[in-house]
Order: structure tokens, then C-alpha cells, then sequence
């Protein structure tokens, strides 16, 4: 089996602009968000081949400059998945394209390397992406994220088979509870990782877009409102800490996770 990874990387981000380039102070010095989020996918095993995909010309000079090799895409791309698909009918032949997006630098290499086993063990699935199970603190981060009117993160919720029902901005299922940090809670952060399958990669891009997608800004749900299986795959974070870099004030956030892994 033979698998491409795609970083879909763009300039123009609503919430953050230039958020590619950001720079991220870790433990081993300062590196742009796309830099370390490349470095994550060169990290995952049985990976063929890694491109940056970006339809800019700062963040195709400045990934050049550290070694990755970079796929032009069109700007008229709504989303990382039409990108990947871009990426996927110039470079055919592969059996999984995973699309590792350029705001997660936390990725840890098992979350995408149980991603495609999840897909490749399962035929009926079209597309698989993880989902990590919320302690306390993640969700009750999740919950104070909302009440300032920020998003903090995507929660999943999915039923027989671990096949996804919804996916969502808002933090579902409700629980109505109090969890200290240390609790196990019924809430799955949705990792923002996928592993499709060529053929439905293909068909993504001339699907309309849906009610669902266009209300959560979610690219996953168009899969689901044109019918096709998602699957959901349970990873576990060993330890690790996992946050994507979706506001300005997530870079303080990050950099604190990043010195503590060491």
C-alpha cells in the first residue's frame, strides 16, 4: 500500500491570517507552524511520499526553504480536502492520501499511523479520521472556549462500527455534568486528520456544498450529507498533549505544550 501525505497550507485563513507562518517557540527554537507541522508528517512511518500543498507564493518559497516539497494548488479551493484532491489528480497512483493540515504540529506520528491501518482494515469506509477521548481539562477548556465565543476545538460523535454521525463546533454529546480534570468524559475532540480513499477523494470536489457544512464550517460533514461511511478511530494520546492552532491566542497554548514534552 502506498500512502502521500498532503499538508494543505493557505494564506488567507478567515480566523487568523498568515497563520502558516507563524512562528512557534519550542524546545528545539523558534519554527514556523508549517514548518512543524511538516516535520510531524516526515515523522509518521510507512509514508511514501510528503508535500505541502498552498496555493501561495510565501508559504511555497518559505517550505522550499526547509526541505519540503511543495504541489501549487488552485486559490479557488474551499477547503483542505478540495486541496488534497488537487494534489491527489497530479500525483495518482496511491492508494491512501492523508490530509495532515498545516494547523497541528502536535500530531503525534501514531495518531496518522492508526489512521490508515483503521482505513486500510476496513473496505466499507471511505474516508477515516481519529478521534481522542476528552479528560476534564480538555473538556472543560472545550466549554470555557465557547462561553468567550471562541472555537476551541471540533467534538465527533459516531455510533455502530465507530461510523461517524455528526461532527460539530459546539461540544457534543451534552452532558450536563461537572469533570475534574482527571475524569473520563463521553466527549471525543475530533482530531483534524483524515485518510481518504482515491476514489472518494476524487468525487469530494463536485459534490455541493451542504446545509451542514456551510452552518459548522466543517469540511468532513459534506461526506456525510452525500452518504458516504466515515470512520472514526479511537487513538490514545499516551501522555501527550494535543491542541490545533485555530486562534492567535492557541500559540501561547502550544508553545506551553511543546515545553513540557520537551
Amino acid at each position: 500500500m502506498s500512502v502521500l501525505v498532503a499538508i494543505p497550507a493557505r494564506y488567507a485563513s478567515t480566523r487568523y491570517p498568515g497563520k502558516p507562518l507563524v512562528s512557534l517557540k519550542g524546545p528545539d527554537g523558534d519554527k514556523t507552524l508549517i514548518r512543524r507541522s511538516w516535520e510531524a508528517a516526515m515523522g509518521v512511518a510507512g509514508v511514501d511520499r510528503v508535500v505541502v500543498a498552498t496555493d501561495d507564493d510565501r508559504i511555497r518559497d518559505h517550505a522550499l526553504g526547509f526541505g519540503a516539497e511543495v504541489v501549487m494548488t488552485s486559490s479557488a479551493c474551499q477547503n483542505g480536502t478540495e486541496r488534497c484532491a488537487e494534489v491527489a489528480a497530479k500525483l495518482p497512483g496511491f492508494d491512501v492520501v492523508v490530509n495532515l493540515q498545516g494547523d497541528a504540529p502536535l500530531t503525534p506520528a501514531w495518531f496518522v499511523e492508526d489512521l490508515i491501518a483503521g482505513l486500510l482494515a476496513d473496505p466499507g469506509a471511505d474516508i477515516a479520521t481519529p478521534v481522542l477521548r476528552c479528560d476534564g481539562r480538555a473538556l472543560n477548556g472545550f466549554l470555557a472556549d465557547r462561553r468567550a465565543g471562541r472555537v476551541g476545538g471540533t467534538t465527533a460523535v459516531f455510533g455502530a462500527g465507530m461510523r461517524g454521525l455528526y461532527f460539530s463546533k459546539e461540544v457534543i454529546p451534552f452532558t450536563g455534568k461537572t469533570y475534574a480534570d482527571a475524569d473520563e468524559t463521553p466527549v471525543f475532540h475530533h482530531v483534524g486528520v483524515y485518510a481518504y480513499r482515491p476514489a472518494a477523494l476524487a468525487a469530494y470536489p463536485a459534490w455541493p456544498v451542504g446545509p451542514l457544512e456551510t452552518l459548522e464550517g466543517l469540511e468532513q460533514l459534506r461526506f456525510l450529507e452525500n452518504g458516504r461511511q466515515v470512520l472514526c478511530v479511537e487513538v490514545q494520546a499516551k501522555g501527550r498533549q494535543f491542541w490545533e492552532l485555530n486562534n492567535p491566542s492557541d500559540v501561547a497554548v502550544i508553545e506551553a505544550m511543546m515545553a513540557s514534552a520537551g
